[in-house]
């Protein structure tokens, strides 16, 4: 690996980055906890076989990329984390905040076989050997694992599903369908952009004021908090999704001591990882893969 990858300074080292038949990809120290009853990925851009923009390790079928291509990233991918890639099953994500319980019936929908999972931003299973995954390009990854019920789960929370609470109602859908106790939940908040790369308009900014409760504590169009949100001199802000995650997961119960928190942003390190912000839209998909063994 002979990439120089710029580090983000919000909280301090807590992932990883592992290599493995010259495959990168990174892992979170609080779900490696439990890697005996628990594999875990996030992809970065090397190992694939993908040409240009969409190289090397591009996941995604939906970018314009030869299938065969996606097919050996798949396998490759696969190998390097250990689990059989023609079981994936696929989401299909469209910024909401809707989820589907994945059984065995759901084996290889996506990857070998067509999927009726649409409109669908959150994976969750209680299903062993069932690898489920789920795709990014500058979006928050969120990955969550209870290892009481044994019961892992994924959202994926742009500023929309952000705004909807994803990860609230993610930890909510785990506690009603299989018993999930939040205080018993490890997550991880992967790759995705950080504060410094994403500037957002008002009216994004306005609903995450109001979300958060901070009219009452800010005149309109002061600073704001600066460590969620600021507003800069071009009347844009910038967003901290990271933070934003992260408040929502300790509202909804998640223990701070059970969250991991990224420290590598998709556009700082558009040679590393894919971003559609760094790219301007011409770019592949990252992905993350969870399975109980």
């Amino acid at each position: 690996m002979n990439i120089d990858i710029k580090y983000i300074k919000y909280h301090d080292k807590c992932c990883n980055i592992k290599e493995k038949n010259e495959v990168t990809y990174i892992t979170f120290p609080k779900l490696e906890e439990y890697e005996d009853d628990l594999l875990h990925g996030f992809s970065t851009r090397l190992g694939g076989v993908s040409k240009e923009h969409l190289s090397a390790m591009n996941l995604s079928f939906t970018r314009g990329d030869d299938p065969d291509n996606v097919m050996e990233n798949h396998r490759r991918f696969a190998a390097a984390l250990g689990y059989d890639e023609n079981r994936l099953v696929f989401s299909d994500q469209v910024h909401k905040t809707e989820f589907h319980k994945v059984t065995e019936a759901d084996v290889g929908k996506g990857i070998v076989r067509e999927s009726d999972i649409k409109e669908i931003d959150g994976l969750v299973t209680d299903v062993r050997n069932v690898p489920i995954i789920t795709f990014y390009a500058d979006c928050v990854p969120l990955m969550f694992y209870d290892p009481v019920h044994h019961v892992i789960a994924m959202a994926h929370s742009g500023w929309k599903g952000t705004v909807g609470r994803i990860g609230e109602k993610m930890v909510r859908y785990m506690g009603s369908v299989y018993g999930s106790d939040p205080s018993d939940i490890i997550c991880a908040i992967a790759p995705s952009i950080c504060q410094e790369c994403y500037e957002v308009s008002e009216d994004v900014a306005e609903q995450f004021i109001e979300m958060f409760g901070l009219e009452d504590d800010i005149e309109k169009g002061s600073m704001c908090d600066k460590e969620l949100l600021y507003k800069k001199p071009n009347g844009k802000y910038q967003l901290n999704l990271y933070k934003a995650c992260e408040m929502i997961l300790l509202d909804a119960g998640v223990l701070k001591e059970h969250i991991d928190i990224t420290d590598i942003c998709t556009c700082c390190n558009p040679e590393f990882l894919f971003s559609h912000r760094a790219s301007r839209g011409m770019r592949g998909n990252n992905a993350a893969v969870m399975m109980m063994r």
